[in-house]
């Protein structure tokens, strides 16, 4: 069972429908920061620190409580780009889009970083599964 699997088999009451895009959208997230341009998921949380929500994502790899975010934060710790792009991957709109990033980003950067502390080089891809 791959992460994405994992993450949506543990939101009890929502739709298989919604965990699929949900599972979509993820996926979209890697392969989106996955490039050999890109630093992983390192870039990832770059991209919110970057963007003023450090404490934000600083709490999903560290080993407390994570911290929530909204749909507009996703937004911008993203940028309006990435998830117009994740959008049009999954097939839907860009506000669903920010809504499921929302709800399940911090649990998946948690799920990505056991240790409380981001894989280096490719050890962020272990148990990933496209």
């Amino acid at each position: 069972m791959g992460i994405v699997d994992t993450i949506t088999s543990k939101l009890g009451g929502q739709s298989q429908a919604s965990d699929g895009k949900a599972g979509s959208i993820l996926s979209g997230v890697m392969e989106m920061f996955s490039a050999r341009e890109s630093g992983g998921l390192q870039e990832l949380i770059s991209s919110f620190q970057q963007r003023g929500l450090g404490d934000v994502v600083s709490s999903w790899v560290g080993r407390g409580e994570n911290k929530p975010i909204s749909p507009d934060q996703v937004r911008e710790g993203l940028g309006n780009d990435r998830v117009r792009d994740l959008a049009a991957k999954a097939g839907v709109s860009e506000d669903e889009t920010a809504r499921h990033l929302s709800s399940h980003l911090p649990d998946f950067v948690d799920k990505m970083t056991p240790d409380g502390q981001v894989p280096q080089g490719d050890g962020w891809k272990k148990g990933w599964s496209f």
